[in-house]
């Protein structure tokens, strides 16, 4: 199986440790992954803010990167879900019969990185072990987008001497929404603070997520009340050993 990653442009730029862990856990695993230099931005950000067609020449771009490939790997749920439900939308309003097909032959073979562990390779336990207390937050494109379900726990709990405890109103959204948290700043900063307090009534020593960004939101707020909760994306827990997380 040809597998590529898609690392993401908010991955690359803030945590490019997070794909160095996805790459690191599928080749645990006996895969070689693929990093496709061509690759850039999903163009998420130009369809929620309303510039769609401008989104195209960043659809295009990604069918032709990735299409060679048997499986695209993202350790992302948003730009997953992006990929999977808008860029048929996009290739519909402004493509060519071309990118159409192109777009549709591709979506299928789009994975978020946890739905790949567990439905395509049927693995739940890659082996890992984290010595702490863990807590788990469903982003809402992790959520109510992709439908991830308990594929994240599942993976969680098969992690060696890992403490998963449950956060109270777990799926209640962080208050991110990328420009939401911009546009509504005071709505956004109240919804974090109650995911805060969730965070912290769960008696967790590390949050979890699907999404970096999510994290960066709900670390910030954790860090500014100086809780010592760490956060880590999912795919850091996965690929720590015994040694410790990379």
């Amino acid at each position: 199986m040809r597998i590529a990653l898609f690392i993401t442009c908010f991955n690359d730029t803030m945590f490019p440790g997070t794909g160095r862990a996805v790459v690191e856990v599928l080749e645990r695993l006996g895969h070689q992954v693929d990093f496709p230099q061509e690759q850039t931005c999903c163009g998420q950000m130009h369809f929620n803010t309303g510039y769609r067609p401008d989104a195209v020449p960043l659809v295009e771009r990604f069918a032709r990167v990735f299409g060679e490939y048997d499986a695209v790997v993202t350790p992302s749920a948003s730009c997953a879900g992006m990929v999977r439900e808008n860029h048929p939308v996009l290739a519909e309003e402004h493509g060519s019969a071309r990118l159409r097909a192109d777009v549709a032959e591709l979506v299928p073979r789009v994975h978020e990185f946890t739905e790949f562990l567990v439905d395509v390779l049927g693995v739940t336990d890659v082996g890992a072990a984290f010595p702490h207390r863990v807590a788990y937050h469903p982003t809402c494109h992790s959520l109510r987008g992709l439908r991830l379900g308990d594929r994240p726990q599942r993976l969680l709990s098969a992690v060696n001497d890992l403490d998963l405890v449950d956060i109270p109103a777990a799926d209640s959204c962080c208050g991110f929404g990328g420009t939401f948290a911009v546009k509504n700043a005071d709505t956004s900063a109240a919804m974090l603070a109650d995911k805060a307090r969730g965070v912290l009534d769960s008696g967790a020593e590390v949050l979890c997520a699907a999404d970096n960004s999510c994290l960066l939101h709900i670390g910030g707020g954790l860090s500014r009340q100086g809780s010592g909760v760490r956060t880590m994306h999912l795919a850091e827990i996965l690929a720590a050993t015994e040694g410790g997380p990379r």
